[in-house]
C-alpha cells in the first residue's frame, strides 16, 4: 500500500532566490516522501531566466508577472492575485521561499490566506531598520510573522528570531544554502568556464593578472552611494598595481554617470550585469572582493 506524498510548493521569483533554493530543489526532489512543484513568479525575468539552466531547473509553473518600469505596489497585487489563484489549482501542503523578496512575502501571505503553512528558508536576517535595506527589511519581517517554520543560516539569525518571539522548536539552523549551491556549480564551471562578452578576451582577464573585485546593485547605493563606490574605486586603483573591475548589477542604467567617469580616469575595467558563472570567474582572479551589498546579510 503506497502511502500519499506532501505537495511541496517552492516559489521564488528572482536570482538570487533561484540559487539559494537549488540545492532545497534537489535534495526534496530526490525524497520520495514529497511531490514537488517548483513556481517562478518572474519578478526579474532576464536574470532569473540565466540562472535556471545553470543548476538544472525546470519550472513547473511560470507566473511571467515582470512589467517594465514595475512599482512594488503594482507587483505586489499582481503576485497576490496570481499567487491566490495557483495555490487554489494545485492545492499544496506546504510551501517553502527563500530570502526577503516581495515575491517572499507576497507568497506567504497567499498561503496564509489559504491556511497552508511556510518555510522561509534563510530567516532571521534583520538591520532593525525598516528603510534599510528597503522593502527588503519589511518583507523578512513580515514573512517572519506568517511563516510555519525558520530556516535560519546562521546563530545570529536564530537569536534574531528567538528575540521575536519564534518558538524555539519551529526554528532550524541549517546554514547558508548559497555555500551548497556554490559547491554544485564549482565543477561545471571549472570544466566550462563561461565567456564574458567584452570582458573574457582581454588581456587583464587572464589567469595570472591580479585585480580587486568590487560590485555594487541595491537600492540604497543609488546616488550618493554610487558615488561613493566609485571614489573607492579610483583609491584601489591608484594605490594598486591591480586592475579593478566593477560589475554592475541590474537596474543600474541610470546610475551609470559616475561609473563612466571612473573607468575613464583609472586603469578600471567596467562589466555589465554577470550571471553567477560570470561572477564566479571574476570572483576566482581577484585578490579581494569589497562588496557593497545587503544589508543584514553578512554572516559573520
Amino acid at each position: 500500500m503506497s502511502c500519499q506524498r506532501n505537495k511541496v510548493a517552492i516559489v521564488f521569483g528572482t536570482r538570487p532566490e533561484a540559487i539559494k533554493l537549488a540545492p532545497v530543489i534537489r535534495e526534496l526532489k530526490a525524497r520520495t516522501l514529497f511531490d514537488v512543484s517548483v513556481s517562478v513568479t518572474g519578478q526579474h525575468r532576464q536574470m532569473l531566466d540565466q540562472i535556471l539552466p545553470v543548476f538544472g531547473i525546470v519550472p513547473d509553473a511560470d507566473l511571467n508577472l515582470m512589467t517594465e518600469n514595475q512599482t512594488l505596489s503594482g507587483l505586489t497585487s499582481r503576485l497576490v492575485e496570481a499567487l491566490d489563484r495557483y495555490y487554489s489549482t494545485e492545492k499544496p501542503d506546504f510551501v517553502i521561499v527563500q530570502g526577503d523578496t516581495t515575491t517572499v512575502f507576497a507568497a506567504t501571505l497567499v498561503a496564509f490566506y489559504h491556511h497552508i503553512p511556510v518555510g522561509h528558508v534563510e530567516a532571521g536576517l534583520r538591520t532593525g531598520n525598516m528603510n534599510a535595506p528597503w522593502p527588503e527589511e519589511a518583507n523578512r519581517v513580515l514573512t517572519t510573522r506568517l511563516a510555519k517554520l525558520h530556516f535560519a543560516p546562521t546563530r545570529a539569525a536564530e537569536c534574531n528570531l528567538l528575540k521575536e518571539g519564534v518558538e524555539p522548536s519551529r526554528i532550524v539552523l541549517t546554514g547558508n544554502t548559497v555555500i551548497d549551491a556554490l559547491l554544485h556549480a564549482k565543477n561545471q564551471i571549472e570544466a566550462n568556464p563561461p565567456p564574458i562578452d567584452g570582458v573574457s578576451d582581454s588581456p587583464w582577464f587572464a589567469a595570472s593578472t591580479r585585480m580587486v573585485l568590487i560590485t555594487g546593485h541595491r537600492r540604497e547605493n543609488f546616488g550618493e552611494g554610487f558615488r561613493h563606490i566609485c571614489s573607492f574605486r579610483l583609491s584601489c586603483a591608484f594605490e594598486s598595481e591591480c586592475p579593478t573591475p566593477c560589475i554592475r548589477h541590474h537596474r543600474t542604467d541610470s546610475q551609470k554617470h559616475p561609473f563612466d567617469i571612473a573607468t575613464a580616469l583609472s586603469p578600471i575595467r567596467f562589466a555589465h550585469e554577470a550571471c553567477a558563472c560570470h561572477f564566479d570567474r571574476f570572483r576566482r582572479n581577484s585578490r579581494g572582493s569589497p562588496k557593497f551589498g545587503k544589508a543584514g546579510s553578512r554572516h559573520a
